[in-house]
């Protein structure tokens, strides 16, 4: 998808890269994950209720004109967020290991006297 491409007026384009549902905090992603998975525009409604039925038939019809781009747009969004979990994970693995050892040493002492 292009990050260019003008979208229509009940979406919005984040400065960090983000498709949001406009006057909401659910993104494109969010609505389409749950249509692919099954559910119906009724049941996304209950899911999310800031989003109104009409909100949503039109962010699936959005997304059913332009399926192969706004696919490609989700899988990078995935990748984006992989790699992110992976950088976040090996800069945080020490301080991560360490409260585990310290955890565990605690475990193991006697119980306090009362």
């Amino acid at each position: 998808m292009d990050v260019n491409e003008p979208l229509p007026e009940f979406l919005v384009h984040l400065p960090e890269g983000v498709i949001r549902v406009a006057g909401t905090r659910v993104s494109l992603e969010s609505v389409v994950q749950f249509f692919q998975d099954g559910s119906t525009p009724e049941e996304i409604c209950l899911d999310y209720p800031s989003l109104d039925l009409a909100r949503v038939y039109s962010v699936l019809a959005y997304y059913l004109t332009r399926r192969d781009s706004i696919d490609a747009y989700l899988l990078a969004q995935r990748q984006s967020a992989a790699t992110t979990r992976q950088e976040l994970q090996a800069r945080h693995s020490p301080f991560l290991a360490e409260v585990r050892r310290r955890f565990t040493a605690r475990r193991a002492l006697p119980p306090a006297c009362a």
